[in-house]
């Protein structure tokens, strides 16, 4: 096992000698004079230096080994390019034209100092080309590039268990400046400090306003400028994003917020004890950032006007709630001097079918006269692998009044332990495709990384995403060079692509009908292992060997590749998780065929054998996933992974008991499994295996999305 992740803080290397890593790959240091840097680059160019993960961005010249390749490399920042625009030349083509007397050098121009970063990044790639060895290096570091969008950014999720440790947010931001994504949200619904509401993600991790300021303050200090015409949007800005109507659940479930709820989840529109929370909230989230920005959330505000609010003011039709409330909060953030977005999901057509459906344009001239102007809003689609979709409803976005709406993709994170990279690939692509068309694309964009779920889902597994991502977010065209893309990610990230991911971009197993990723691995895992009722679902499938080769092809690469790429450390994860799936699968199958067969001795074997080897790696899995955790989040929330894990435990304890005191019965007592049997001891049978599963989603086989509460139990609570 890992006993670290020493991917996450490099300590500076300056003056040392390099050797050539273990790897075939001749080893390139990008050399830089830092103090000779444009001054608003230099604290950013230092923080990130730490996050290359083979150390080979240098300030100053090192000694170097004969086989090493020096590329000095010098910014100017160039005022005649445009936004977005970004220039890399090399003095020479080859590095071997270059004299005694000269470097090997590279020169790169920017206008928004976010492509200064992604100029190291797109050589931290170049160094990982093999053509390196050529000595031809000018093919691939002569380039010209320019941003499709004012604003490409992240959403991270941490709201659902998972509060991100600082030095977790740093690790993206300089990940995010080395791909070119220039802004940030972290999802706080409750998980952030608000003075004088210590109910107010109670127990939650909640971030303090001197951490969100120390966010803020990495993210300025890694892209600072000093030049006062240049705006927010050249730079990394971390925007707050919280939620102002629904997704209250975390807070209202404590008796104190009694009065400002409508149902369990929505706050209570109309009450001025409501708006008097919000504006509070507002400024506790605000605060702390320089950004003039709010994201308010107001998504998914289900059953709103049909609770406390019915009962105290009689019904209203839903959708004039929310416009009503909207302006209430619209107007707290004028007087704040705050410019606010939100999810575009009005009480109109909260549902995923009302909100896809391109037939029901929301746009009623009664709405588009309603609705507040200045607010911008986000259309989220994660659903669609077709652009014709995203093309439609961000038309009717312009409708409703709002001409430069936001697209919001999705890295398919949420409900599963990896994403699900090959449809996050086809989603995002048709997103980012339409939202980058000069005819009726738009301006601001981000991906998402959602939680949902208990956050189970490792969200470094995303780092593909965001990069795949990024660069459909610096080119024209419908594709993207997937070698480069390889490139980018082994040099940015410090792990090798096609071990993270089963299929590339191109050729997917995806069709336009496709409309979600299932989570097979996940419900294949917390299911009840003694009931195993969702057997049924893959009962002529070999699964055994499916994620037996899985685990070892990953554990191959963990050990082999550590060289080639520190960040493969984190397939361990998938590993473990594969080598428990391998033993578990069809465990309740072979067991109830030798119960049925009255076969004891194999009975006994299979529990002592395969039983409870699954039982130790089920252990094992459960103390990594833990250190994971703690090393990646705040402790808070993990006792919600915690009991799942001590819940399948005590499961496969019992499964094991139960198992052993009726083979020792059965050895001991002649027909043992005889329905007459008049002793009716507790372990003369194994009721379990007597009941002939059915399969209960017919036709769906494991394409199936299920969370955590369907898989583990047959049985409803309550």
């Amino acid at each position: 096992m890992a006993e670290d992740f020493n991917f996450l803080h490099r300590d500076s290397m300056l003056g040392q000698t390099f050797e050539t890593s273990s790897d075939t790959m001749p080893n390139v240091l990008i050399v830089l004079n830092v103090t000779q840097l444009p001054v608003e680059l230099q604290d950013g160019v230092l923080k990130a230096m730490k996050h290359a993960p083979r150390n080979n961005i240098v300030n100053g010249a090192v000694d170097c080994l004969d086989n090493d390749y020096q590329w000095h490399t010098s910014f100017v920042y160039d005022q005649s390019l445009r936004p977005g625009e970004l220039v890399v030349n090399s003095n020479r083509s080859n590095y071997g034209d270059t004299s005694l007397s000269e470097d090997f050098q590279i020169c790169v121009r920017y206008n928004r100092r976010i492509e200064a970063f992604r100029a190291l990044g797109r050589l931290l790639g170049a160094a990982r080309d093999p053509r390196v060895g050529t000595g031809e290096h000018g093919m691939f570091l002569n380039f010209t590039e320019q941003a499709q969008f004012e604003t490409q950014g992240v959403l991270i999720d941490c709201s659902r268990n998972g509060v991100l440790r600082l030095h977790s947010v740093y690790f993206i931001l300089c990940n995010m400046a080395y791909m070119g994504l220039n802004m940030l949200q972290l999802y706080t619904e409750d998980t952030y400090e608000v003075e004088g509401e210590p109910l107010f993600g109670y127990l939650r991790g909640r971030y303090t306003h001197e951490e969100l300021s120390a966010i803020d303050d990495y993210a300025f200090d890694l892209l600072s400028t000093l030049r006062q015409f240049i705006e927010w949007s050249t730079g990394i800005e971390v925007i707050p994003c919280i939620q102002t109507l629904g997704h209250f659940g975390q807070v209202l479930q404590w008796p104190q917020y009694t009065h400002l709820r409508d149902n369990q989840e929505v706050l209570l529109a109309e009450s001025e004890a409501t708006y008097e929370f919000i504006e509070k909230i507002v400024k506790a989230a605000a605060s702390p950032f320089r950004s003039k920005r709010i994201h308010l959330g107001m998504d998914e505000a289900y059953g709103l006007g049909e609770g406390r609010y019915a009962q105290l003011f009689g019904f209203k039709e839903p959708t004039k709630i929310f416009v009503d409330h909207l302006k209430r909060v619209h107007e707290i953030c004028s007087r704040l001097g705050i410019q606010p977005m939100l999810w575009s999901d009005t009480a109109k057509n909260n549902t995923l079918q009302g909100y896809y459906d391109e037939s029901s344009n929301p746009a009623t001239p009664e709405l588009v006269e309603s609705m507040p102007q200045n607010i911008d809003l986000i259309f989220w689609d994660y659903y669609h692998t077709n652009p014709d979709v995203y093309e439609q409803k961000l038309k009717q976005h312009r409708d409703l009044g709002c001409r430069q709406p936001w697209l919001a993709t999705g890295a398919w994170t949420w409900s599963r332990f990896w994403t699900a990279l090959p449809f996050t690939f086809a989603s995002v692509r048709a997103s980012t495709v339409t939202a980058k068309n000069k005819n009726h694309g738009v301006r601001n964009t981000f991906i998402t990384i959602w939680g949902d779920e208990g956050n189970e889902c490792d969200i470094y597994s995303a780092l593909p995403a965001m990069c795949y991502y990024a660069h459909h977010g610096y080119s024209s065209q419908d594709e993207i060079d997937i070698s480069l893309l390889k490139l980018s990610f082994e040099g940015i990230c410090g792990a090798s692509f096609d071990d993270w991911i089963d299929d590339t971009p191109s050729g997917l197993p995806i069709t336009q009908r496709t409309h979600y990723a299932p989570n097979t691995s996940k419900w294949m895992l917390w299911e009840d292992p003694f009931v195993s009722f969702l057997s049924p679902q893959y009962s002529d499938e070999d699964f055994e060997t499916h994620y037996r080769s899985i685990a070892e092809h990953l554990f191959d690469a963990l050990e082999t590749k550590r060289n080639l790429g520190p960040l493969n450390l984190r397939l361990e994860f998938p590993a473990r998780i594969a080598t428990v799936l391998s033993l578990k699968c069809h465990l309740r199958q072979r067991l109830e065929d030798a119960y049925r067969k009255r076969q004891y001795e194999q009975l006994y074997d299979l529990a002592q054998g395969r039983l409870s080897r699954l039982r130790e790696e089920v252990d094992h899995l459960w103390r990594y996933h833990r250190q994971m955790w703690m090393k990646m989040y705040k402790p808070f929330g993990w006792e919600v992974l915690e009991l799942r894990y001590g819940g399948l435990r005590t499961r496969l304890e019992t499964m094991y008991d139960q198992i052993m005191a009726h083979v020792e019965y059965a050895m001991t007592t002649k027909d043992s499994l005889s329905e007459s049997d008049p002793l009716e001891n507790e372990h003369a049978r194994i009721e379990e295996f007597e009941v002939d599963l059915e399969c209960l989603f017919f036709g769906s086989r494991t394409n199936l999305l299920l969370d955590y509460s369907r898989a583990a139990t047959s049985i409803r609570h309550g």
